[in-house]
């Protein structure tokens, strides 16, 4: 596991953004404040520099557009069931685009196997423990 600073860790997201193909998945996994959305931020801005991008807390979804293909990014804290998963277009987007799901874990059975894991855990009040898994 890596010891990062913030912008040690966007710049992994950079690197992440400019490797990957689409379809993928990449679940970032963390407590509450670890750098998942930092994460997602800087991925998404590495591919659109300048946007804004928002936290999908109480949208579920927010989509970008690049040249890459459609970016999902994906903060499932306040998802209610799972049924809402397919409802919402996720198994789907899975297989099309490249999706940034924030709290994974609430996928329970239907997170894919094919996907990246990013691990980011806080190691100090400005350092994160990063790591990164490849499942195929």
């Amino acid at each position: 596991m890596k010891n990062l600073t913030q912008s040690q860790l966007e710049h992994q997201a950079f690197l992440l953004a400019n490797t990957i193909v689409s379809p993928c998945v990449i679940a970032l996994w963390g407590d509450m404040g670890a750098g998942k959305s930092t994460f997602a931020r800087a991925f998404i801005q590495s591919l659109l520099p300048g946007i804004e991008v928002p936290s999908p807390t109480f949208t579920l979804i927010q989509t970008y557009d690049t040249l890459k293909g459609e970016i999902w990014h994906c903060d499932l804290y306040r998802l209610k069931n799972q049924e809402d998963i397919e409802e919402l277009g996720l198994l789907e987007a899975f297989r099309q685009h490249i999706c940034l799901v924030e709290w994974p874990e609430r996928l329970g059975d239907f997170l894919p196997n094919f996907r990246y894991n990013i691990f980011i855990e806080v190691s100090d009040i400005d350092r994160r423990h990063y790591k990164v898994e490849h499942l195929v």
